[in-house]
C-alpha cells in the first residue's frame, strides 16, 4: 500500500500579502487541512521574515495548525528596517531536502514570487513538484504563464478561498 506523502513550502509574506489584498484572510488550521486532504501534505513549512514580538500569537496558531515555522536570519540592526526576504531560504531548504531525504514524492509551493521559477522547472524536470498555489491571480509573476494548469491553482478561487477563509 503506497499513500502519497507530499511536502509543502509557504512564502508567509507572499500569502499573507496576496490574500489581504484580496480582501480575505486565510485560516491557518482550514489551509493545513486543505493541504492534507487535497495535496496529501504531510509536512507544510511555513516560511516568515522575522520573529516578532508583537506576533507571538500568530507564531503559536501557526504551530498548532499544524505548520513547521521557519524564520528569516537577521542581523539585529536589520529586523525593522528590511522585508523578510525568504526565497534563498526556500530554495535552499527543498535542494536540501532533495539530497538528505528519500521519504517524499512530491513538493508543493504556495507564492507568487517569480523568484522560484528555476526551482519550479527543475522540480518538473525531476517529476517531484506537485502544485504552485498562487494567492493572489494578479500577483502570480508572468513567469509562469507558460507552467501547464496541471501545476497551478490559485487560493482566490472560489471553490479553494471558500474552504480556507477565514470567517
Amino acid at each position: 500500500m503506497s499513500t502519497e506523502s507530499n511536502l509543502a513550502f509557504i512564502d508567509g509574506q507572499n500569502l499573507h500579502l496576496g490574500t489581504t489584498q484580496n480582501g480575505w484572510k486565510i485560516d491557518h488550521k482550514k489551509f493545513r487541512i486543505y493541504l492534507k486532504d487535497k495535496y496529501h501534505v504531510n509536512e507544510a513549512y511555513y516560511f516568515l521574515g522575522y520573529v516578532s514580538e508583537e506576533q507571538q500569537n500568530l507564531y503559536k496558531n501557526l504551530q498548532k495548525s499544524g505548520f513547521i515555522v521557519l524564520f528569516k536570519e537577521h542581523t539585529s540592526g536589520l529586523k525593522g528596517s528590511k522585508k523578510g526576504n525568504v526565497d534563498t531560504d526556500i530554495v535552499f531548504e527543498i535542494m536540501k531536502i532533495l539530497l538528505e531525504r528519500k521519504d517524499f514524492q512530491n513538493i508543493l509551493l504556495v507564492s507568487g514570487d517569480g523568484d522560484y521559477k528555476k526551482l519550479v522547472d527543475f522540480l518538473i524536470s525531476k517529476k517531484m513538484f506537485k502544485k504552485l498555489l498562487f494567492p493572489n491571480r494578479k500577483f502570480a509573476s508572468s513567469l509562469y504563464l507558460k507552467l501547464g494548469s496541471e501545476f497551478f491553482d490559485y487560493l482566490e478561487s472560489p471553490n479553494v478561498q471558500s474552504k480556507i477563509s477565514y470567517s
